[in-house]
């Protein structure tokens, strides 16, 4: 029996919600937080003399994956990345004027896109103009990732990101399944992403990530558990398995997805339930939603210490960082704010053209906001929850305060989801797949007719 699955229950709290890589979400950001807000925020942040982390988005592509939800933009003109990188020099150039430039970074994240879009040279550029305005953590001390198509990179070109200082690499993998790949319009084989596995190793990369999506057409149980088996063979240090959602009204490019093909709910249901069987069996510890990582890893320790956190990268060991981001899209969060730029690459260019950031919305927390944030991020990461503890940090009767949220926990107590106490909540093995439903229920902006804005649960 698997102790993490039980059917009936994923069946019962079927509903659509928040990922929690914010609190409050991206739904609640809005225009009247401009420029001047973000930049009172930025300043407001030396205070704290907290550590950076950095997010870069490189939207390019050159050709479509059918699945993709990202922003991105599909184009084999490598000129229109040049562009971009003078773009996104006046973008840091224009944050770090607010910044003391003593801050020192502990974490960098290329994402996309493909951020392998653009060459070694590009690369080189872009860290030295990153060296220019940032300090950086030594290599035992800072964590710098970027998420790699493996069929757009070489040894040559996984050597010279490490040279730069890349020590942490996440592949997109999604299938190994050759229909299920051309049903996507991604084809890699599995000799070839074997090949660059062997170099990121061969290179001493800290860490190695992979990503898998269940629900793409043509996927089956037999066929899904053959790609994991080969991803348990490749032995990442971490793996994400996430639930395909087929939005073809927001994301055009899944309009070409044949959904006659996709997988009814039973067939997820068993894909899901052998995926999270044979990770666990193969040693993986469940770090909770989906997210699986080796006992020796770095997310399963901080969970264990109670230090795990979550941002818009997803699980991360670094709670303590104003988070900054660049590009298109990129969302920031400094001080008790959240921010995103536009996302639209006109729009971002027009702002930096006139010397502005380009802030499409954002939102300054309230009291309220920074406890729930909290509350959220504990049961989310760190899968506990103590009142008492809550109370004494933030200066209120904790009890008193979530009375109505800790009836509202009973019935998942009841379906032995969570342990539950007057002041302690403990999320047991069948809570972490439904670890956003927990969650949801801190949640003060979540309505019953907000759940068609995000994604199921399951």
């Amino acid at each position: 029996m698997n102790p993490y699955f039980d059917a009936q229950l994923i069946q019962k709290y079927s509903i659509s919600g928040p990922r929690y890589t914010s609190y409050p979400t991206a739904v609640q950001f809005h225009e009247r937080f401009d420029e001047t807000t973000y930049r009172h925020h930025l300043i407001q942040s030396n205070e704290s003399q907290r550590p950076l982390s950095l997010y870069l988005h490189i939207p390019f592509c050159q050709s479509v994956c059918y699945y993709c939800a990202c922003n991105k933009i599909i184009t084999k003109n490598p000129k229109q990345a040049s562009q971009y990188l003078d773009y996104l020099a006046r973008d840091i150039a224009l944050q770090t004027q607010s910044l003391d430039a003593k801050r020192p970074v502990v974490q960098l994240h290329f994402g996309g896109g493909t951020p392998t879009f653009i060459s070694p040279d590009e690369h080189s550029q872009l860290f030295h103009l990153l060296h220019q305005h940032f300090q950086f953590a030594d290599q035992a001390t800072g964590e710098y990732s970027i998420e790699v198509d493996p069929r757009t990179v070489d040894y040559s070109y996984l050597s010279h990101l490490r040279q730069l200082g890349l020590n942490r690499i996440s592949f997109g993998i999604q299938d190994f399944d050759p229909e299920v790949q051309q049903a996507v319009n991604r084809i890699q084989p599995l000799k070839e992403v074997e090949k660059i596995f062997d170099a990121a190793r061969a290179l001493h990369y800290h860490s190695i990530s992979v990503d898998l999506i269940y629900g793409l057409p043509l996927q089956t149980p037999e066929k899904f558990a053959q790609t994991v088996a080969e991803v348990i063979r490749l032995s990442p240090e971490r793996i994400a398995v996430f639930n395909y959602a087929h939005l073809p009204h927001l994301f055009g490019a899944q309009k070409q997805l044949q959904s006659q093909h996709l997988p009814d709910s039973a067939t997820k249901l068993k894909i899901l339930e052998n995926t999270i069987h044979q990770l666990t069996q193969a040693g993986y510890e469940f770090i909770g939603l989906d997210h699986f990582a080796k006992p020796s890893d770095a997310l399963v320790q901080h969970q264990k210490n109670g230090t795990l956190y979550r941002n818009f990268q997803g699980y991360s060991t670094f709670s303590n960082c104003d988070l900054l981001g660049f590009g298109i899209s990129a969302i920031s969060m400094v001080g008790n704010s959240y921010s995103q730029y536009h996302k639209a690459r006109n729009k971002y260019y027009q702002a930096l053209d006139t010397q502005q950031l380009p802030i499409l919305r954002g939102i300054t927390l309230t009291e309220d906001d920074l406890l729930r944030r909290h509350v959220i991020t504990e049961i989310m990461c760190n899968l506990t929850l103590d009142l008492t503890q809550i109370s004494a940090q933030f200066n209120l009767n904790a009890k008193e305060h979530f009375a109505q949220e800790w009836q509202r926990l009973e019935p998942m107590a009841e379906d032995k989801l969570i342990e539950l106490t007057p002041t302690q909540l403990h999320v047991k093995p069948l809570g972490r797949l439904l670890i956003r439903n927990i969650a949801m229920v801190f949640d003060a902006y979540l309505h019953a007719n907000d759940h068609n804005r995000y994604s199921k649960v399951i």
